[in-house]
């Protein structure tokens, strides 16, 4: 057991690293949704002339703010979840019974990582976005289109930093199963709006 808890504990620390930052970013990028949102409903509903860049930025921002923050709410078990099942089984079954479904998890995470990567790469990911630019010059004469791949590139982000914090939860399964949950450090669940 000392050894999965070693292999366990630096996997832990590269995930709660990871997944600060990850939440660091997605507070802006949710900050940004907001207002690209409210400078359209002005725009639009104030002066009666909608922008075309606010609608696809704040798709933009919303795409990132998912998929990192998603694994957040994975690692500390905060998506919407029947656990009815495996409370009602015996201890020893419920467990066995959790790490099967974190492990036809992780098949599917696999599987979402070719979609995410065929979404970055494929014929899709090779056009750019219809409204969102970005200056390339100080005096903003110059713009570049940005790729729709850097959007779609979320998706496979998302769905990496899924399979580490799935593989994190399999190790703490397998030794929760082998009696050594209380050797397990507590996964840190931070208030709402801190860190």
């Amino acid at each position: 057991m000392g050894g999965l808890t070693s292999v366990l504990a630096p996997i832990a620390i590269v995930n709660e690293t990871a997944l600060r930052l990850g939440r660091a970013v997605g507070v802006v990028a949710m900050a940004l949704m907001v207002i690209a949102i409210l400078v359209q409903v002005f725009f639009r509903y104030v002066l009666g002339n909608a922008l075309p860049w606010p609608d696809e930025a704040a798709r933009f921002c919303m795409l990132w703010m998912t998929g990192l923050m998603a694994p957040t709410a994975f690692r500390r078990g905060g998506f919407v979840a029947i656990d009815m099942v495996p409370l009602m089984l015996p201890r020893l079954m419920g467990q066995i019974l959790t790490l099967c479904l974190l492990v036809v998890s992780l098949a599917v995470l696999l599987v979402a990582v070719n979609i995410g990567w065929s979404e970055v790469t494929g014929f899709g990911g090779r056009f750019a976005t219809a409204a969102l630019y970005l200056p390339t010059s100080f005096g903003f004469d110059e713009w570049y289109r940005i790729p729709r791949s850097w959007m779609m590139a979320s998706l496979l982000v998302g769905v990496i930093l899924l399979i580490a914090v799935n593989i994190e939860l399999i190790l703490r399964a397998i030794i929760t199963l082998l009696g050594g949950g209380d050797l397990l450090p507590k996964i840190a669940d931070a208030p709402v709006g801190a860190e």
